[in-house]
């Protein structure tokens, strides 16, 4: 499984441990950056990350910054591109098995033993496909193209 990280100067540090773990236990790690503690901005970064995910280079995205919100949002810009700030593992079963999200966020305060857990309920919960997900992620998908008519 292919993996892309991408975090702002705030994140950085939990980033790269969370790299280091999921490469030396099989994962293929993609880093988007940041690449040290020196000030910057998250959208940048956040940008890389979700058109890695759009172009395949990655099956699954990690996003870090402060708070994990406003990279979250720069995310969600991207058309395509779902991204959910989760906090807990309910959560991170909820916007997979609902939403078929592809990235997950947190904030830099998230530990790393419940960071891991987050990233490995996240990969591992399988997108449902019941038919009111299908058809609420299509309204999404009408909304983001400017087709949704209510």
């Amino acid at each position: 499984m292919r993996l892309g990280f991408a975090s702002d100067h705030r994140g950085f540090k939990l980033k790269e441990e969370l790299m280091d773990y999921f490469k030396n236990n099989g994962y293929t790690v993609n880093d988007y950056g940041t690449n040290s503690e020196d000030s910057c901005d998250y959208p940048d970064y956040a940008y890389k990350l979700g058109n890695a995910i759009l172009s395949g280079d990655v099956d699954f995205g990690v996003a870090i910054c402060g708070t994990g919100i406003g990279i979250s949002i720069a995310l969600n810009k991207i058309k395509g591109v779902k991204c959910a700030k989760v906090d807990n593992s309910w959560e991170a079963v909820q916007t997979r098995n609902d939403n078929d999200t592809r990235v997950i966020a947190f904030g830099e305060r998230t530990s790393f033993d419940n960071a891991i857990e987050l990233i490995k309920t996240f990969i591992e919960t399988p997108y449902s496909m019941l038919e009111k997900y299908e058809r609420r992620n299509e309204k999404v998908r009408q909304i983001e193209s400017g087709e949704y008519n209510g």
